[in-house]
């Protein structure tokens, strides 16, 4: 039998789906197969494989070394995988050994930039056909299963900002390479500030045109494409999904928004706040809900009158949302560069509060009595988030809070003056926070907490050691 076979790695309708793209690859003229992991970052890596190789692959699973978990995010490792445990405690780990990238058929598709380019998503096991516990995807898959165990599926939707540049100079030279290397010189697309006006939207209607047909031949559900405040900033919304379907949708519309941008003279970037004059930060706004798994009706939606427009279990999600706000912000937030973006009287959060239709509050509500579409829109995020990890730590806050039965706070009708609990300032707080916080440690593992943890350490390690032109400018001169 199989690796998959034996290790019953697969759903019936996984099984249903694998026979189907076995059918399409035979029947196309699909000439690759990309396999294709999220890895600890949301970042995706992987091999491509000829099809007739990769049609055995998709039960046999793809060899691929463990040290790319010991990456931060200038790709270096930072675990010593030649010593006992690799650095991780765990023999599987140590000695660069080779895991397996199982790939999900269910996610299978044609790369419409790359025609001759099939593309699937895995999960990664070891040989044993035990997950890698720093497998994000596997870990979201979890805390799914739990909220399932409570009679809830989880429901999502994404709003997602970032930034794209016309490129100048690649900055190719043997000079500009490291880890990491050098950034592209850029221009400008649109001086931005005229939001939301027809007139910025066609002046780039060509790159939206652009990405929205690649994304529409993804199938990803694109609901809206908006100039956003900032020069060169843009925002697509997506239709809601449930389960894993949106944390899977953004990993590859992150990948497929920059591969596409750099086939054609572009630089897409997600990063929130990049150091170009009068760029603004990017945000990605989290919508989310439950729905009851036997009557499929959305479980936050108040069916009565009352003073607030969410049901008990709407407050009680919400209640845990703020409860773990800090310990989450570190996977909401995740760059030393996020936590730039949160600042006062600024459409972006600073504080752990709630508000009905308010955008200066860290979670707005939305609906209301009879309103099959009522949700929670968590603004915390920063659009380079690991879905798996930010969607995660939304579940097991809100199935605390729902658990405990706790109960939210006065709303934030003016919430930069509100009284409430401050959201980490850096990223070394919010790993502080992290650490701390016992729901999330206990929801994703004391293991991959910690791991996570180091690998943050060791990305804020360097940022202090880096002399920054702020200092310079500072004391140069008057010292």
């Amino acid at each position: 039998m199989s690796f998959v076979e034996t290790h019953g790695l697969w759903t019936d309708s996984q099984w249903t789906a694998y026979h189907a793209v076995l059918e399409r690859l035979k029947a196309s003229d699909v000439r690759v197969v990309r396999f294709s992991f999220p890895d600890q970052h949301g970042l995706l890596r992987g091999k491509t494989l000829v099809v007739d190789e990769a049609i055995k692959a998709f039960k046999s699973g793809v060899t691929l070394t463990s040290t790319l978990f010991a990456k931060d995010t200038s790709h270096r490792s930072v675990f010593p995988v030649y010593s006992a445990g690799g650095g991780f405690g765990m023999p599987e780990m140590q000695g660069a050994g080779d895991t397996l990238m199982i790939a999900d058929p269910e996610t299978f598709r044609v790369l419409p930039w790359a025609p001759h380019t099939g593309w699937v998503l895995c999960d990664v096991c070891f040989a044993t056909g035990q997950p890698v516990p720093f497998a994000t995807r596997h870990l979201f898959r979890r805390a799914l299963a739990d909220l399932a165990d409570e009679g809830f599926t989880f429901v999502s939707g994404l709003e997602v900002e970032f930034h794209v540049f016309r490129v100048t100079d690649p900055r190719m030279k043997p000079e500009h390479a490291g880890q990491p290397g050098e950034p592209p010189d850029v221009d400008l697309l649109t001086h931005g500030y005229q939001y939301l006006t027809e007139l910025r939207y066609d002046a780039v209607d060509d790159v939206m045109e652009l990405l929205r047909t690649h994304i529409d031949g993804l199938g990803l559900g694109v609901r809206s494409l908006e100039i956003e405040y900032g020069p060169s900033q843009f925002e697509f919304t997506f239709a809601p999904a449930e389960g894993m379907r949106s944390a899977d949708d953004m990993v590859l519309f992150r990948s497929a928004v920059k591969q596409v941008c750099q086939r054609h003279g572009y630089h897409a970037t997600f990063m929130c706040r990049p150091k170009i004059p009068n760029v603004v930060s990017s945000g990605w706004h989290l919508h989310q809900s439950l729905i009851d798994r036997e009557s499929r009706k959305n479980v936050f939606m108040r069916e009565d009158v009352a003073d607030t427009p969410l049901s008990d279990i709407g407050r009680h999600y919400l209640a845990g949302l703020l409860a773990h706000a800090q310990g989450a912000t570190a996977l909401s937030t995740p760059t030393i560069n996020g936590y730039k973006r949160y600042r006062p009287y600024s459409n972006a959060p600073d504080r752990a509060n709630w508000g009905c239709d308010n955008r200066g509050v860290m979670v707005r509500v939305l609906g209301g009595v009879n309103d099959p579409a009522t949700r929670l829109e968590n603004r915390v995020g920063e659009p380079t988030a690991n879905p798996y990890l930010y969607f995660g730590s939304q579940v097991l806050a809100g199935l605390d809070g729902i658990r405990r039965k706790l109960m939210p706070p006065a709303s934030a009708d003016v919430p930069y003056e509100t009284q409430a609990d401050a959201l980490p300032r850096t990223l070394s707080d919010a790993i502080t926070a992290l650490r701390a916080d016992t729901c999330l440690r206990k929801g994703f593992g004391d293991a991959f907490v910690d791991y996570f943890c180091k690998l943050k350490d060791a990305e804020i390690q360097r940022f202090n050691l880096e002399v920054t032109e702020w200092e310079h400018r500072e004391y140069f001169d008057t010292f």
